[in-house]
């Protein structure tokens, strides 16, 4: 059974292993080289530190498998280990990570997702986020920031 739960500082190492590992899947060949070479090890744990008070955790017997972070008024974070996907995991951390978003105030959550990332696009259509539209996004890097090609997904709700 699947578990969701703020994260604590004790918490980032296994958060940074879950990010980087499920990051390079969704993202290498999809993203430019030069933010490749910024996000080695050192910088998930680094920015995991620094997001935990916006965290989620998903445990299954105790094991942190995934987790979701928001910023403002975006799902800014959102990744599975690979053995627990295709189990509802993600299904559930976005579930929770659009709740706290609305409860928020915030009427159009919104996320984004690298372009060439065909499953994780499926995955958001299928749970009721829509493609709005091309997003040059500004992914941080030390000393400023590299754009990467994404799509804005926006969570409609019905009316």
């Amino acid at each position: 059974m699947t578990s969701i739960r703020p994260a604590v500082p004790a918490d980032v190492p296994r958060i940074a292993e879950v990010w980087e590992s499920a990051w390079r899947d969704g993202h290498v060949g999809h993203i430019p080289d030069e933010l490749l070479v910024h996000r080695q090890s050192d910088s998930f744990r680094t920015r995991a530190a620094e997001m935990v008070g916006r965290t989620h955790v998903a445990e299954v017997d105790g094991d942190i498998v995934g987790f979701v972070t928001l910023k403002g008024d975006e799902l800014e974070q959102l990744f599975v280990a690979a053995p627990a996907r295709g189990t509802g995991v993600a299904r559930d951390l976005l579930a929770d990570g659009a709740r706290r978003l609305l409860a928020q105030g915030h009427a159009r959550p919104w996320l984004a997702v690298v372009s060439g990332n065909a499953r994780a696009r499926h995955f958001y259509e299928r749970e009721g986020w829509r493609d709005a539209g091309p997003l040059a996004y500004e992914a941080p890097i030390e000393g400023g920031t590299v754009t990467v090609p994404c799509r804005r997904y926006e969570l409609i709700l019905p009316r």
